[in-house]
């Protein structure tokens, strides 16, 4: 960008002239700016202070080269709730709202159950079940300790007492129960075409083994000594892993198997429960 380049309205003409989508460099501008979308069109004649300047050319240049915007501007929003994210979490999906609105569905008719949520990442899940079931009791497990504290400081941003751990998996909660498990593990194969567009992503929340289900095989296999009578596991997969995350399951004693499409139509979660012991 040259000196011709100091308005906001030139800043993002050599945005998109760089390969930026005009509405990620508006939403770039706003952060630096701290105003809204309405206010910028308002004020694309306004000079640009050459410090904001040199920021919002860097962020081009980085946008540009595919790193998420998210992580640009430092939060992403999730079932209502803003959430701070970074390299050290994936950032939140909309497809993994439809595993939450399995969950609450779980606990409409009884709020008050312990929750686990396996490889928390920014919390996004477990601060959602929180957010929308003040009375349940979650807790929320990660190997990552930086991913950890990520999650812990949305905690307490957003007021929300889920309890965290760190480990791997199951093995952070070793000796207790719950009625509720669930997780949007890493489900991607190994040599993936796919994760070269993912390439600013954590590659281990990501990747799980050459098919993608060698952490899902682990969850389904540990999460039954966790599970309370009529407890549910719910887990999200990819698109095309319905049918053999259902045969983990079955194979594992689960009943009940179901699952549950994504905003696309494609099977993305997939879930069952284990059975009350007899009377």
């Amino acid at each position: 960008m040259s000196d011709a380049a100091l308005t906001i309205e030139h800043a993002l003409l050599a945005a998109r002239q760089a390969g930026v989508d005009r509405l990620d460099a508006q939403l770039m501008l706003c952060e630096l700016l701290g105003q809204n979308r309405t206010w910028l069109l308002a004020h694309d004649r306004d000079p640009l202070a050459p410090d904001t300047l040199a920021r919002f050319q860097s962020w081009v240049t980085r946008r540009a080269q595919g790193e998420p915007l998210a992580y640009l501007l430092g939060d992403k929003e999730f079932f209502g709730l803003s959430l701070q994210v970074n390299p050290q979490v994936l950032i939140p999906r909309p497809d993994t709202e439809i595993l939450v609105e399995w969950a609450l569905e779980r606990l409409a008719t009884n709020p008050a159950q312990d929750v686990l949520d396996l490889g928390t990442g920014s919390g996004a899940i477990a601060l959602a079940l929180q957010h929308r079931c003040p009375q349940a009791r979650v807790t929320a497990v990660d190997a990552s300790a930086g991913a950890l504290q990520t999650a812990e400081h949305n905690a307490r941003k957003l007021g929300l007492p889920v309890r965290f751990r760190l480990g791997s998996w199951l093995q952070a909660v070793q000796g207790e129960t719950f009625d509720l498990i669930v997780s949007n593990p890493p489900y991607i194969a190994e040599h993936d075409p796919h994760l070269q567009a993912l390439t600013h992503e954590p590659i281990s929340a990501l990747t799980s083994g050459p098919d993608g289900l060698d952490d899902i095989r682990h969850i389904v296999a540990a999460a039954r000594s966790h599970l309370r009578p009529s407890g549910w596991l719910l887990l999200e997969h990819g698109y095309d892993q319905a049918e053999a995350v259902g045969a983990l399951l079955a194979q594992a004693g689960y009943a009940h198997i179901e699952t549950r499409l994504d905003l696309g139509g494609n099977t993305r979660c997939t879930g069952g429960q284990t059975l009350p012991r007899s009377a």
